[in-house]
């Protein structure tokens, strides 16, 4: 992280600090597209804040995401829950797309849930249905890690946070998640690519987050609700109106799976 991107972390931090009256936060839960409806399954807000009020956040025009921050008590602590997340595909770049993982951290937190909407590569991973992430593959091109940061990811994603997902439910699959940087939607070939190299779902977020929090020593927990079957494998063209539909479905139910989560880390 470069010492500018720090700068505007600590910055959002204390603005955020001060706008909330809580001294230091424990958890971040961001939410991806469809998935804003999860936010109220944990917990009542405190405080919510336009992140634009914040400093180094911009405002994201992603279809479904709203561009909020809520402060919520949890039983371990106070938590932020970012409802949605800049990307790529808007122009930004790789500190702006993590500027809420480095303020969460900045502001106290150790752990970091990232949740996201994804198209299904793998047959057994049905519409509708959450995974766990247990790997990415980054085919993104970028990387939120400046200069000699060797970030070792070998268990990027928090092998007893995801043990204590299952505990939860443990039908969960696990599954490798491929980023693209987007926004058009991958092609059959390259579905058929993904497949080959071993990812089970795809998406335009979460992996330049998850390497941000690890780089900052955060653990990770990521969870992917299957809202598409990848390019090639439906029985036509991948509708941004029907992701967003499938997940809002899902999102009332998948958010009591993220607050009993969430309770047990």
């Amino acid at each position: 992280m470069s010492v500018q991107a720090h700068a505007r972390a600590r910055a959002a931090a204390d603005r955020l600090r001060s706008r909330t009256g809580v001294d230091r936060y424990t958890t971040a839960v961001i939410l991806g597209s469809g998935w804003n409806a999860a936010a109220d399954a944990l917990g009542a807000s405190g405080v919510e804040i336009d992140v634009t009020q914040l400093p180094g956040f911009v405002e994201p025009y992603a279809l479904g995401h709203q561009g909020l921050v809520r402060s919520v008590s949890g039983h371990r602590g106070d938590m932020l829950v970012f409802l949605g997340r800049p990307h790529l595909y808007e122009g930004h770049d790789a500190d702006t797309v993590v500027h809420s993982v480095r303020t969460a951290v900045a502001a106290g937190a150790d752990t970091v849930v990232l949740t996201n909407a994804a198209g299904s590569l793998d047959p057994n991973l049905e519409v509708g249905q959450l995974a766990l992430v247990a790997d990415h593959i980054n085919l993104t091109g970028r990387s939120p890690v400046v200069g000699p940061r060797f970030v070792d990811l070998t268990d990027a994603y928090s092998p007893e946070l995801r043990a204590v997902a299952r505990e939860v439910d443990p039908s969960l699959p696990e599954a490798v998640y491929a980023a693209l940087p987007g926004p058009q939607f991958e092609t059959p070939a390259e579905a058929r690519m993904l497949r080959t190299l071993g990812a089970d779902l795809v998406g335009m977020s979460t992996v330049l987050e998850t390497i941000a929090a690890r780089e900052l020593g955060a653990s990770v927990l990521a969870l992917s609700l299957v809202t598409n079957l990848a390019a090639g494998l439906g029985r036509g063209p991948i509708l941004p109106e029907d992701v967003l539909r499938t997940g809002r479905a899902a999102a009332t139910e998948a958010g009591v799976l993220l607050a009993d989560v969430v309770k047990k880390i």
